[in-house]
């Protein structure tokens, strides 16, 4: 149930252009609370495909590696919430690096986006 198939990985450099060149996007940002954008278009096809990127002065590779994992993870947690056919790309910003944090901030950017199967949103 939360496995993350390569199939889901949004890896080519051109493919994450694409996503940036035909973006819809929303963020989210509170105050001093670090913040984060996710970028998102049909991709026409049956799943969805995600990447992480970062902003420019994020820290180290260490900490760069930790958000990217959080990141998979609360990914992998909320996958059968999503709509499928999307080509999704979140841009995280430094700040708070706990699960529930990157969560709550994931659930924030979908709903935001409409990309929820969910009523609640």
């Amino acid at each position: 149930m939360y496995d993350f198939p390569r199939q889901e990985k949004l890896k080519k450099r051109n493919e994450i252009q694409e996503v940036f060149k035909r973006r819809k996007a929303v963020s989210v940002q509170s105050g001093e609370q670090p913040g984060a954008k996710l970028f998102f278009h049909k991709n026409g096809l049956s799943y969805n495909r995600i990447a992480f990127t970062f902003s420019r002065k994020f820290g180290t590779a260490a900490e760069r590696n930790r958000a990217k994992r959080l990141g998979r993870e609360a990914y992998r947690h909320l996958r059968s919430e999503i709509k499928t056919g999307y080509d999704l790309v979140l841009l995280i910003y430094p700040g708070n690096d706990n699960f529930n944090f990157c969560m709550t901030r994931f659930e924030n950017l979908l709903g935001r986006a409409g990309l929820f199967n969910r009523k609640e949103q």
